[in-house]
């Protein structure tokens, strides 16, 4: 269905591509609730922890909130219909906690989850596959105010409103995602204190972090005793960590930040045990009393998938005198126990979230998750890049997250040809939007958002895009 709105996608690729995919191979983008739906006071719902962090002096750029972000909210159909227009298979969205439940207890809203049953019949009306990701960062206030994520109780809670989400929407639901990005949640939430809630504990990151996996394991359950055809997993980002230099003192500094990055997660959900190494580290933050007995069983549970978000890679050294800190997610204070480490700059193009650009990590992380840990489908959940865009005459010409997307599916292809079950890739973002402590001065959209007008436009990646889907794979170089 044609939509005057945002041009159809034109066909960019003139030779015939030269790496197939394989059949089925699931295409689609992704997006997060608070950074598109907007509409933060309507339809019943009540504020998360993003709420009340963007509206805090000095948490965010500009002091920008996602109180309208892109309207997705009162725009969702035609966004949909956006979306078939660029060929999607699949989209992944995440649901509002504070949406569905306000206050993170009780009974469902019913006006919050009758959005989302909208959207998922639209999606399926469109031929698109939902793929639903409980929890993006966006916990409710009140469940913060009794303590967060470092408590025990909020996993417990977590599971309920799971339970709330399957019984809406679970008959037309296949793909779930309990978590996104733990480690940004965890780490960045309670650690440095860049993200939501903004609180800075090193323990409390680690608390955190652990029963962020116990809810996850909860819903698990949940989910599968109540919709048992469903398809399960998490969505973890990882990373490459190198070290700056074969010495010694670099190669444990490599260990240490792997241990806090990948394996702080991959360990205790799919091998049901937190590292030998990671727990030594940090001794002298925690003693991991918060670790109950059957907690691990319970992380452990089964999964049908593993989803993975790859942006970058982490090179990193030995502490050295006068040092200056890193910013952002690697700052020190993200790092509980390896405070000291430094993380090298190589000098190599990177984005403009000063994020160096490192495609052949996509490989590396696909086939270590497949050679170490499981056999299970894996999906490229998030991958993308923020550049400065601009509008021409009408249109947005983005080539270099064009090129960023070619080299980042050529590799998600190598991994392939080595044997991965890679059955998915998800762009990061459908869309422009809300981009957390950055504002809106960041776009890792493939469509343009005009905040002033929310008018849409597609840039050039997302016609290239919709012509890999299109042809289920790459031109010839």
């Amino acid at each position: 269905m044609s939509n005057p709105d945002h041009p159809p996608a034109v066909g960019v690729l003139d030779q015939g591509p030269e790496l197939i995919f394989p059949p089925g191979f699931l295409w689609g983008a992704a997006t997060a609730a608070y950074q598109i739906e907007g509409a933060a006071t309507e339809g019943g719902r009540t504020p998360s922890i993003w709420d009340t962090f963007s509206h805090t002096e000095g948490r965010v750029v500009a002091g920008h909130t996602g109180d309208v972000a892109c309207d997705h909210y009162h725009r969702m159909p035609s966004d949909v219909r956006l979306m078939a227009e660029l060929g999607l298979k699949s989209y992944r969205f995440s649901v509002s906690w504070s949406r569905v439940q306000p206050g993170g207890t009780g009974p469902a809203n019913a006006e919050g989850l009758d959005f989302y049953r909208r959207l998922v019949d639209e999606l399926l009306g469109h031929g698109i596959e939902p793929w639903l990701t409980l929890y993006h960062w966006d916990l409710p206030q009140p469940l913060e105010d009794a303590g967060g994520w470092p408590a025990r109780d909020t996993a417990a809670r977590f599971a309920d409103y799971a339970q709330l989400v399957a019984d809406a929407l679970g008959d037309r639901v296949t793909y779930w995602t309990t978590l996104n990005e733990p480690w940004c949640s965890a780490f960045l939430g309670y650690g440095s204190g860049v993200h939501a809630p903004g609180r800075s504990d090193g323990a409390d990151a680690v608390r955190a972090g652990h029963h962020l996996m116990l809810g996850h394991g909860l819903a698990v359950q949940a989910l599968r005793a109540s919709r048992p055809q469903a398809q399960l997993g998490i969505t973890v980002n990882l990373y490459p960590v190198t070290p700056a230099t074969d010495a010694p003192a670099d190669l444990d500094a490599a260990r240490r930040i792997d241990a806090l990055a990948n394996r702080f997660f991959l360990d205790p959900v799919l091998r049901g045990s937190y590292p030998a190494d990671l727990t030594a580290d940090l001794r002298e933050v925690t003693d991991f009393g918060h670790v109950r007995d059957g907690d691990l069983a319970v992380i452990s549970t089964p999964l049908d998938l593993v989803g993975i978000n790859y942006y970058s890679r982490h090179v990193v050294a030995a502490p050295v005198e006068g040092a200056e800190p890193e910013p952002y997610w690697r700052s020190p204070s993200c790092w509980p126990g390896s405070e000291d480490i430094r993380f090298v700059t190589r000098g190599v193009p990177v984005t403009d979230m000063n994020w160096e650009i490192d495609a052949p990590g996509l490989t590396e992380t696909l086939r270590r998750v497949h050679d170490e840990y499981t056999d299970l489908p894996l999906y490229v959940t998030e991958n993308g890049s923020a550049f400065v865009d601009a509008v021409v005459d009408g249109q947005v010409d983005d080539a270099d997250r064009l090129a960023y997307f070619d080299a980042h599916l050529r590799a998600a292809h190598e991994a392939i040809s080595a044997g991965v079950p890679l059955r998915g890739y998800f762009a990061w973002s459908l869309m422009d939007n809300f981009e957390w402590a950055w504002g809106y001065t960041k776009r890792f959209g493939m469509v343009w958002i005009d905040y002033d007008s929310q008018a849409r436009i597609p840039k050039s990646s997302a016609r290239w895009y919709a012509e890999v889907i299109r042809r289920n794979g790459l031109a010839a170089q």
